[in-house]
């Protein structure tokens, strides 16, 4: 048996076979994938009592100019917008040369109902999610990035376009830009009637984006929103309707992204790319 073990050990200092280890999982997974690679961190507030997981996509170019700040978008329901929306961004730079921006997903790491609490964030729990985004992400992301706090941007789909109104009416000046795609207004709809508060910033911008194969009650909802509460919020936020024709609630997330981001940057059409 000794004479073995001495055996083995003579061949793996000769032929250098040792068994090899697996190589270790990048900390950051995200730099493999270059049109979303950016920054990852686990986030736990103190406002909600949650954990959430924050994943940033850089602008491309971002580490050669350093003096630069972009604007900043942030993903309600990162799990499914930000590898959808992160990677958008970067065909819109392309095809639209709109701006290159920070966007930030803001997961929940998973759609279990026992982690994900979409439903309460966006609704009863308004109020402790939008203090988590103030007082806990914002500082975290934009002292560690070069992300512009005057040119945030929030974006939410279903629910999470309900939250976007919610935010409007309650802390306009939280974000320069909106965008609210098919919201729902299953969550918290009183609350998406009650008077604004007034807004201290100009030139702010909320677009609410209907798709017109939605289901026809949030539709109507959506339209009558914009007509009664937009009016309510003319005095310092442009609110405007945009629809989607043929876009359906969850799959034209993207198109709803685009068009509001043109308004948003004032894009104007552009000689195609002879790519």
């Amino acid at each position: 048996m000794r004479q073995l073990a001495i055996l083995l050990a003579l061949l793996t200092a000769v032929t250098g076979t040792a068994v090899a280890r697996p190589a270790a999982a990048p900390s950051n997974p995200l730099v493999h994938l270059p049109a979303i690679a950016g920054d990852y961190f686990p986030l736990a507030s103190a406002a909600t009592g949650l954990t959430y997981h924050i994943f940033i996509r850089y602008p491309q170019g971002y580490a050669d100019d350093r003096g630069h700040r972009y604007p900043i978008v942030y993903l309600l329901d990162g799990d499914s917008a930000f590898p959808l929306l992160a990677s958008q961004h970067l065909f819109l730079t392309i095809d639209d040369k709109l701006p290159e921006a920070i966007v930030v997903g803001i997961a929940y790491g998973g759609f279990d109902p026992k982690i994900n609490k979409r439903d309460v964030d966006f609704g009863e729990r308004s109020e402790a999610f939008h203090r988590f985004l103030e007082a806990e992400l914002f500082p975290r992301v934009e002292a560690a990035s070069r992300g512009d706090p005057l040119r945030r941007v929030l974006v939410g789909q279903s629910y999470g376009g309900s939250f976007v109104l919610w935010s409007a009416l309650n802390r306009p000046d939280a974000f320069w830009g909106r965008i609210a795609s098919n919201p729902s207004f299953r969550l918290h709809s009183e609350k998406l009637w009650e008077p604004p508060t007034p807004p201290r910033r100009s030139g702010l911008r909320l677009y609410v984006v209907s798709g017109t194969a939605n289901a026809a009650e949030p539709r109507q909802q959506a339209i009558r929103w914009v007509d009664e509460q937009g009016r309510r919020l003319s005095t310092g936020m442009i609110t405007e309707r945009i629809d989607l024709k043929d876009g359906t609630h969850a799959a034209d997330l993207p198109a709803a992204y685009r068009s509001a981001l043109r308004k948003l940057f004032d894009w104007k059409p552009a000689a195609p790319d002879a790519r």
